[in-house]
């Protein structure tokens, strides 16, 4: 279940996902509701079905996280592993709150998947609601003009087009 290759992204989202599920000690019904949409939107019914078998396995285990980051920044691309980091949020942030433990172990997993940490606080002020959150989001300060925020915003939606993504199907 460990072992990532380019063909099972899929089993590597479900490692880091268990991961974060386990975090605060106790899985809830959002967080599988949440993978269960996220799985049949990017893999179908039948792929779902035997992904979701395997992540009650995992949610019984012990994961090495160092281990799992390290062959899916062997296998996958950055803008892959970006998405990564917005489904782990996503997971986090279902129950609307995002335990102390589940970001420690999103940090852990940025940190092991060579997340930039610039691109790791703009993904964060997506999911956590605070003053100047927007210009986080966009890596900007709040004293830029109004065409560097034009600048940073397409920048953002090159970096985050559904394109960089587009090989993993």
């Amino acid at each position: 279940v460990y072992q990532s290759t380019p063909n099972d992204f899929g089993a590597s989202l479900l490692v880091l996902v268990a991961a974060v599920m386990k975090a605060d000690g106790k899985v809830l019904k959002s967080e599988l509701d949440y993978v269960k949409r996220f799985f049949y939107k990017q893999f179908g019914t039948e792929r779902t079905n035997q992904h979701l078998l395997v992540l009650r396995e995992l949610l019984k285990k012990d994961i090495p996280i160092q281990e799992v980051c390290l062959q899916i920044k062997t296998f996958t691309r950055y803008p892959a592993r970006l998405q990564l980091m917005h489904l782990l949020f996503g997971v986090a942030a279902v129950d609307g709150h995002v335990h102390s433990l589940e970001l420690n172990v999103i940090q852990q997993i940025a940190a092991n998947l060579g997340i930039k940490q610039a691109d790791f606080n703009s993904i964060k002020a997506m999911f956590f609601k605070e003053v100047d959150g927007d210009y986080k989001i966009l890596e900007i300060d709040v004293t830029v003009t109004d065409i560097e925020l034009k600048k940073a915003y397409r920048r953002m939606a090159v970096k985050y087009h559904p394109d960089k993504v587009a090989h993993l199907g």
